[in-house]
């Protein structure tokens, strides 16, 4: 069985950790979260890329593109090997540039089908605010005003281009993220019962 892959993207502070909790409880998705595998990859003992990932995460950088496949890949692999009906995946922050996207396609062609795009919208200021609500408990390094205004650029510039790639094909899913936690969710129900 091949992954079945939901991309879900949009800015810092959008809500898709939030939303890709509340998918993985209705519809059954193991989510992955690009930026939680580097963070645990950095934290785990000999790793080799730790210390690489880490210099890029503080400078609000993208890592390179093969480190990221090979821990989704490996993250994918491991999971339904453990359980082969798990095979839907949300992909949480990925492909966040024209160089994801290519690394994914050649690493992955044939090997995952990717569904939709799953975009959250919302508004930048609403987005810096709320992660530095979340930065007084998370305990990230990089939910401080500095590092954000650096992602939100890194994110104009590198993935909205690729969401409106996306959009072009057809695939994109858009759901308006500035509302409640709970009406993002409804509109989050209509896609996935529409989709399957």
């Amino acid at each position: 069985m091949k992954p079945v892959v939901v991309f879900v993207l949009g800015g810092p502070g959008a809500g898709k950790g939030t939303q890709c909790a509340r998918i993985v409880e209705k519809y059954g998705y193991t989510h992955l979260s690009a930026g939680d595998l580097l963070r645990d990859e950095r934290k785990r003992p000999g790793s080799q890329y730790g210390e690489l990932i880490e210099n890029y995460i503080k400078e609000g950088e993208i890592v390179p593109v093969e480190i990221t496949i090979s821990l989704l890949k490996r993250a994918m692999d491991q999971t339904m090997a453990a359980n082969s009906q798990k095979n839907k995946f949300l992909i949480d922050g990925f492909p966040r540039n024209e160089d994801n996207l290519q690394g994914w396609n050649k690493t992955m062609d044939g090997k995952a089908d990717v569904s939709f795009v799953l975009f959250f919208d919302c508004d930048n200021e609403i987005c810096v605010g709320r992660c530095l609500e979340r930065g007084k408990s998370s305990g990230r390094s990089d939910d401080n005003r500095e590092s954000l205004e650096k992602r939100i650029n890194t994110y104009l510039q590198s993935t909205k281009p690729i969401i409106d790639l996306y959009e072009r094909m057809g695939k994109v899913r858009k759901v308006d993220a500035s509302k409640s936690v709970d009406e993002v969710f409804e509109k989050v129900v209509q896609i996935f019962d529409k989709e399957g």
